[in-house]
């Protein structure tokens, strides 16, 4: 049923400082400057975020998949991999090494929590985590020209798209079974890997395995569901409010009418934006309690 990561939509407590620090140190560029109607407030079920300031970026290389910040007051008691929902956003990029470099300036905005190394399950992809402006965890990876196991796109600019979204949830069973049953898709059976930047994130310790599974989406997307311990909880969040740090993903969706979801509100025709070009869209929540949106469309 998925079949693009269109946007991530992140909340943030100073939109200023977090637009600036994507524009000037990875090369975004605002291409819509707003505030946050009712009635698209209305359709996510949260009403107390209308009139919220907002801007969507995208990336350098003009792809289609958009990263939304939208202005809403800090919560107390969140934190990046501590609770459930989505937790990180992975991002196609040249050259791992020499973004960690310009994040060791004494100005930067980004916070390096996990040096560049290859991965342990593809040793020809590599990857960098680093800590935004925002309190959120960024994964900055690079995929071979000739491509990974699962991602055959590599990036287009130095700093390009969103390609993986990760969810952390308290049950593989049940996460495994959301994305199979409800929105039609293939998850990977689970495996066990150390996840460095979730260890140190909670204090466990090093030896410390998480189970994994993936949701392919396409050549150029994925979801990773991570299995996340006890110690975590679900994210905090006002009443009628959005989620704090990663609040929402939104997916480029087959026709509504081919399965029955559990709607938070009735889909409507939405806005403009770019992200929906006037096409219907609506929010499911997952079992972590994750924002799903899902937008109608058949051009991707």
């Amino acid at each position: 049923m998925l079949s693009a990561i269109l946007a991530v939509t992140l909340v943030v407590a100073d939109l200023a400082t977090v637009e600036k620090a994507y524009v000037e140190w990875l090369g975004y560029r605002v291409i819509e400057r707003g505030v946050l109607s009712a009635e698209q407030a209305a359709v996510w079920d949260a009403p107390a975020a209308a009139g919220s300031r907002l801007v969507v970026l995208q990336p350098a290389s003009g792809a289609q998949t958009y990263l939304r910040l939208i202005e809403r007051p800090a919560t107390p008691g969140f934190r990046a991999m501590a609770t459930h929902g989505w937790n990180s956003n992975e991002i196609l990029v040249e050259d791992p090494g020499a973004l960690e470099r310009r994040f060791d300036a004494a100005n930067s905005p980004f916070r390096v929590v996990g040096p560049t190394a290859p991965l342990g399950s593809n040793s020809s992809v590599i990857a960098m985590q680093a800590i935004g402006p925002g309190g959120e965890l960024n994964y900055f990876t690079r995929i071979p020209p000739t491509g990974g196991t699962f991602i055959k796109t590599p990036a287009q600019s130095p700093v390009d798209r969103t390609f993986i979204v990760v969810l952390g949830g308290p049950s593989m069973d049940d996460l495994r079974r959301f994305y199979a049953e409800v929105l039609a898709m293939k998850p990977t059976e689970p495996y066990s890997s150390t996840v460095n930047v979730l260890q140190d994130a909670l204090n466990l310790s090093s030896d410390t395995r998480t189970r994994i599974a993936l949701v392919p989406i396409s050549p150029g997307f994925l979801i990773e569901l991570d299995e996340y311990p006890p110690v975590t909880v679900p994210r905090p969040r006002r009443s009628g409010d959005l989620p704090p740090g990663m609040a929402m993903v939104s997916f480029a969706s087959g026709p509504f009418a081919a399965r029955a979801l559990p709607w938070v509100e009735p889909p409507t025709a939405g806005s403009a934006s770019v992200i929906y070009s006037g096409r219907r869209a609506g929010v499911v929540r997952g079992a972590a309690g994750e924002w799903i949106e899902l937008v109608e469309t058949t051009d991707k």
